[in-house]
């Protein structure tokens, strides 16, 4: 019999709420013991008394909610106690539980493990409800919700189950051989292999917009020293990140802000003014700034629009990369020099708005996307073992070869949404949950 574990779900600190969640056989027990008088009826919220099932002493006046299996997140019974916010009142709480004999703290995604083990939701379900409680902009939240909704598995699943169906006719083809089986089966089924195989290979070539938009674009703030990169980073920012001096190479290292632009998550990064120096710390900085600028996925040129364009600076400038000219305000009547480049004053704000309109477009075009995008490294790599073994299974010299290549295909699918063993990815895909989830 599994445990009965207990956790707050909010998070840590002093608040108007705090909710425990309890889940496992028991849970029915620990709530009776807690509230004074009957049980909840299912999924009604009820005021009543929690009392210390051993002193009696009055801990809270709160709302328990009682979800019998297996109407609840877990599958299992499970008790909500809304609480007043108080640490003292909580902790009281928590004691109270602990002293139950069957009852211990959950470990972190423990709640979400048990829905996942109790068939209330695939691997996938799980990964975007995860992604849902760090999500920190609007198409963060849109993403995680699809995921978290099963738009993801099930994508993943018609195709294993469109193998499954291809692999039984192979199968049939060589355990019956003398059965009334239609000929050629296995060029009957080769389109079916065919048609998923390059629908595999069109949802891996999204240009992992589904990850950047997990994890966030990456924008290099790149350029000579002194053409106001740090100031830039600050005005974005709207706080004091960089420290900016007129002294050349101040920045040294590589400095990180992760904004909010039109929805989507951005990690802007300053860095060293790029030139050639004697000095060995200058010098790293400027190999950390290079290193950045070609490992992000969006880099902003910035020149002093009263210098010229290094030429290996324009190096940097291919990929679709913003050119932008600085400190416009010393020089009346400026126009850009380059097309498509842009002339911005950091220190008065003109041009800004047009730079953070084209940033905005140039990330939408990096993450948008109306079909559904493949979110984790997991993912991807399941897939491409997927793709593998199909397109073995097409150039197989025998069926047997072929049916089993499409059985590990089948196989490879399954582990996405947790269709076949998969004990060793769960405490990998659950261990950054938060304790109450």
């Amino acid at each position: 019999m599994a445990d009965t574990i207990y956790a707050v779900s909010t998070p840590p600190g002093r608040g108007g709420v705090a909710i425990i969640r309890v889940s496992g056989p028991d849970a029915g027990v620990a709530l009776d013991g807690l509230v004074a008088g009957r049980r909840p009826r299912p999924r009604v919220a009820t005021l009543g008394a929690l009392r210390h099932p051993r002193t009696g002493e009055l801990l809270d006046k709160a709302l328990t909610l009682w979800f019998p299996a297996p109407g609840s997140f877990t599958g299992e019974d499970a008790a909500e106690l809304h609480l007043h916010g108080g640490r003292a009142v909580v902790d009281g709480v928590l004691e109270a539980l602990s002293s139950f004999p069957r009852l211990r703290v959950a470990e972190p995604g423990e709640f979400t493990r048990r829905a996942f083990a109790n068939g209330k939701m695939d691997l996938t379900e799980a990964e975007g409800l995860a992604d849902l409680i760090d999500a920190e902009t609007q198409a963060q939240r849109r993403q995680a919700l699809d995921q978290m909704g099963g738009a993801l598995g099930r994508l993943y699943e018609g195709w294993r189950r469109g193998l499954i169906r291809v692999l039984a006719h192979l199968e049939a083809d060589l355990d019956f051989p003398d059965e009334d089986l239609p000929e050629d089966v296995a060029d009957q089924v080769r389109p079916k292999i065919v048609e998923l195989l390059s629908a595999i290979e069109a949802h891996l070539a999204d240009n992992r917009r589904g990850e950047r938009l997990r994890s966030g674009v990456q924008i290099a703030i790149v350029g000579p020293p002194n053409a106001g990169k740090s100031s830039l980073l600050n005005v974005l920012a709207q706080r004091d990140v960089a420290i900016v001096s007129e002294v050349a190479g101040t920045t040294r290292d590589v400095i990180e802000v992760h904004l909010d632009l039109g929805g989507y998550p951005v990690i802007l990064a300053d860095t060293a003014g790029l030139r050639e120096t004697s000095d060995a710390i200058e010098d790293e900085g400027v190999r950390r700034a290079l290193h950045r600028a070609e490992a992000a996925d969006l880099k902003l040129i910035l020149v002093d629009a009263r210098e010229s364009l290094p030429r290996s600076i324009g190096d940097l400038a291919g990929d679709g990369a913003i050119i932008v000219f600085n400190k416009t305000d010393l020089l009346p009547d400026y126009e850009a020099p380059l097309s498509g480049a842009l002339a911005v004053s950091v220190r008065t704000g003109d041009g800004l708005p047009e730079l953070l309109a084209l940033l905005e477009k140039k990330v939408a075009a990096a993450i948008g996307g109306p079909d559904i995008a493949l979110t984790r490294a997991r993912h991807r790599e399941a897939l491409e073992d997927c793709r593998s073994h199909l397109a073995r299974a097409l150039e197989a010299a025998l069926p047997e070869l072929s049916a089993e290549d499409v059985r590990l295909a089948t196989r490879a699918l399954g582990r996405i949404t947790g269709k076949v063993d998969v004990e060793d990815l769960l405490d990998v895909i659950f261990r950054d949950f938060c304790i109450g989830k």
